[in-house]
C-alpha cells in the first residue's frame, strides 16, 4: 500500500507560477509510474504530467507542454509539479497518483491505470 499526501496549492494570478508537492511512501519506489492528474467542477480527472521514477523520463499533456515540469526526488519519495505562465483553465483540483507498473508511464495514461491517489491539492488561477 502507498501513501500518497499533496501540498502546495493556493491562489494566483494568471501568468504565475506555482510548485504543488506529493509525498510518497513506497517500498522500491524507483519502480513506480508517478502522476499528477486534476479535475475541474464537472469535468473529468485529466492527466498532466507522469515520471518514471527509475529513469526520470517524463510526459506532458497538451495543454501543459512547456508550461509544467514534473519532477522526483528518489531519496525524499516527493513528486513535484512547477507550473508556470498559469491560466485561468489550470483551475483545478491535482491528485498525485501512483502504481508499480513502467508501462503506464506514457502519454495519456487513463486515471483508472493508477493505484493509489493522494485527497488532492486545490489550485485556483484568476
Amino acid at each position: 500500500h502507498v501513501q500518497l499526501v499533496e501540498s502546495g496549492g493556493g491562489s494566483v494570478q494568471a501568468g504565475e507560477s506555482l510548485q504543488i508537492s506529493c509525498a510518497a511512501s513506497a517500498y522500491r519506489f524507483d519502480t513506480y509510474c508517478l502522476a499528477w492528474f486534476r479535475q475541474a467542477p464537472g469535468k473529468e480527472r485529466d492527466w498532466v504530467a507522469g515520471i518514471y521514477s527509475g529513469d526520470g523520463r517524463a510526459d506532458y499533456g497538451d495543454s501543459v507542454k512547456g508550461r509544467f515540469t514534473i519532477s522526483v526526488d528518489a531519496a525524499e519519495q516527493k513528486i513535484y509539479l512547477r507550473m508556470s505562465n498559469l491560466k485561468p483553465e489550470d483551475s483545478a483540483t491535482y491528485y498525485c497518483a501512483t502504481v508499480r507498473s513502467r508501462y503506464v508511464c506514457r502519454a495519456n495514461p487513463t486515471a483508472d491505470e493508477f493505484a493509489f491517489w493522494g485527497r488532492g491539492t486545490q489550485v485556483t488561477v484568476s
